[in-house]
């Protein structure tokens, strides 16, 4: 790797700071994506800014009717959480689906959400539910935040603090794994809403996605033989050596509707 300076800072308004001075510095919040690209040398910054000394940042708790889960919670953490449980049982599973148990300690929601790796679980979680991102400067809409492969609404000296989900106990997520890393091949999440529906797909290559036709029709017919017919536009998908688009199509239909079904079993 190349050299960089590595930096610990304890206010949030040093770490903006530094983000403005050097625009080739790098946050790090759990390491588990920009650690790895490093030895790859497909990142190169100059500073390593550590979140870790900004406990602010792991805060989880019921903020009016939402839940609030700081940028710097824990896959682990959010997964034990009895208030996520209770609150937006979903995410504990998918939080608990990630990776290994190392993963899960090191990996956070904020640099899952941040870095919008296009086979990761929580993007698919944070717009299914229509969660808030919330930065240091504004608040943005899950279907604005992530706008494709690794690309995300976020300038380049914007901080991600936590993000707001509306309380949400129906909703459900399935992911078909590659079995090496547990990142999903597809995953897809399902979330009965106040405004209806919402239905979130990842692994598909190009980003997270909503699938709208889904959400329309299980909108009007909440059954899994609604989606009779239906089928995921393939070019919407790419294939590579674990899959291929084709596949990945099918297995965003079989998703949805195991995830229905096991929401109207468990109702």
């Amino acid at each position: 790797m190349n050299t960089f300076e590595y930096l610990r800072p304890s206010a949030l308004a040093e770490v903006l700071q530094l983000l403005q001075d050097d625009p080739e510095a790098k946050l790090l919040a759990g390491g588990q994506s920009l650690l790895a690209a490093m030895k790859l040398r497909f990142a190169a910054p100059t500073k390593l800014i550590d979140l870790q000394g900004l406990p602010a940042l792991r805060s989880l708790h019921l903020d009016g009717d939402a839940l609030w889960i700081g940028a710097m919670c824990s896959h682990a953490q959010v997964a034990a959480s009895t208030l996520v449980r209770q609150s937006v049982p979903m995410l504990a599973a998918l939080a608990g689906g990630i990776g290994d148990q190392q993963v899960r300690n090191r990996g956070t929601l904020g640099g899952s959400i941040a870095n919008a790796d296009p086979a990761a679980c929580w993007p698919a979680g944070v717009l299914a539910l229509n969660g808030t991102v919330c930065t240091d400067r504004r608040e943005i809409a899950a279907d604005d935040f992530f706008q494709g492969l690794f690309t995300t609404a976020l300038e380049s000296d914007e901080v991600v603090v936590g993000v707001r989900f509306p309380r949400t106990p129906s909703a459900h997520y399935r992911k078909f794994e590659q079995a090496a890393s547990r990142f999903a091949l597809t995953g897809v999440a399902v979330a009965q809403c106040t405004q209806g529906v919402r239905v979130a797909v990842t692994g598909l290559g190009n980003g997270v996605t909503r699938w709208r036709e889904a959400e329309e029709v299980l909108s009007r017919q909440w059954s899994p033989e609604a989606l009779d017919g239906l089928h995921f536009d393939e070019t919407q998908a790419t294939g590579d050596v674990h899959a291929s688009a084709e596949y990945r199509a099918h297995l965003a239909l079989v998703l949805t509707r195991s995830a229905v079904q096991h929401l109207l079993q468990t109702a």
